[in-house]
């Protein structure tokens, strides 16, 4: 049985390679490559270089998520036989999915990872950021909005198609104005290197493959951040303070009782009203008395925000197994039955 070791062509041309990994990939043999469709590959083709791509299982697999499993299972398959080597794109601890899965082999097969240089320095350059003030690194293909934190840099790699892009784009307009400028990045640290400063409505507009290409995106100012709820909480921090809101410092949990029934009755009102941008601002101020509350409860000491946010969570994911673990309840009745179990339960603990 061998063992497979693993290096990166980091994010450009030969030039960008450590002397190591050069050549260790000119002497080691076989050679695998994630896929040939990178910049020092065709140098170090001309140079000799003999190896096996993966890029037929890239064409031939019709859902993306099976590529990996695929190239995995054949280079363990390889690697029962002798030593083998595996080439990837970048860095291998970096945002390299099929390096994660061989790292998590059960078949007994020995990963060396022997480095490479990762993209993450060339693009920091390119678009001339220092990321010690926060970043985030996403997948396109694996983009969540309610994961993104505006208040940081963020990069999203893998945008190597229009597709892609239009999808990514719609994604960060939930959470950014359709101005916003943000930067396509495309070779970052070769002498290819080309940066676009567009409004984040543009960035679908590009033909063809990029496959080293690189969304870049600026955090927004704090007014910016309007649909962010970290924003909401900096705002009522602020009002709570001790230079903040005159008319708040005067209030208890009970003089805002009056006004959390108010908002909850005209929240019905525009339900009742079929209303819908009404529900939104009442819904709104039902959150402000919310935070009003947790705000008075950080300041007596008795209990913070978070302890209030870890309470909802711990109840919701308990009250829920028949969405988290698998239990049946495909009726009304049976969730309630589940939920009345529970709550029983939860009485006897207390």
């Amino acid at each position: 049985m061998g063992k497979i070791k693993v290096v990166g062509l980091g994010p450009g041309d030969i030039e960008q390679l450590p002397f190591g990994v050069y050549q260790l990939l000119k002497k080691e043999k076989p050679l695998y490559l994630r896929t040939k469709l990178h910049p020092a590959v065709e140098e170090l083709e001309c140079e000799g270089l003999v190896f096996q791509s993966f890029d037929t299982i890239y064409e031939e697999t019709d859902q993306f998520e099976g590529v990996y499993e695929k190239i995995v299972q054949e280079l363990l398959d390889a690697a029962q036989q002798q030593d083998i080597v595996y080439a990837v794109p970048g860095h291998p601890m970096v945002a390299e999915k099929s390096v994660q899965l061989l790292l998590e082999n059960e078949a007994g097969i020995s990963i060396e990872i022997k480095g490479g240089k990762s993209f993450l320095d060339d693009l920091f350059q390119a678009v001339k950021i220092d990321p010690v003030e926060g970043f985030q690194l996403v997948d396109a293909l694996d983009l969540n909005q309610d994961e993104l934190v505006v208040s940081q840099h963020i990069i999203v790699m893998q945008v190597f198609n229009e597709y892609i892009a239009s999808e990514v784009k719609l994604t960060l307009m939930e959470k950014y104005p359709d101005e916003h400028i943000v930067a396509l990045v495309h070779e970052a640290g070769s002498k290819n290197e080309k940066i676009e400063w567009v409004p984040l409505f543009e960035v679908d507009r590009m033909e063809g493959v990029h496959n080293l290409t690189s969304l870049y995106v600026p955090p927004l100012a704090v007014d910016e951040r309007t649909k962010s709820f970290q924003t909401v909480q900096y705002y009522m921090d602020a009002i709570t303070a001790e230079n903040g809101d005159v008319w708040i410092k005067e209030q208890t949990h009970q003089t805002l009782l009056a006004y959390l029934d108010e908002e909850v009755r005209e929240f019905k009102t525009a339900v009742e009203n079929d209303d819908s941008d009404n529900m939104v601002e009442e819904l709104g101020d039902l959150l402000m008395q919310v935070l009003y509350h947790t705000n008075f409860g950080e300041q007596s000491g008795y209990f913070s925000f978070e302890e209030v946010v870890e309470t909802l969570n711990k109840k919701l994911r308990r009250r829920h197994p028949h969405v988290f673990d698998g239990v049946k309840a495909e009726t009304v009745e049976e969730v309630d039955a589940i939920w009345q179990k529970i709550k029983a339960e939860e009485k006897r603990n207390n």
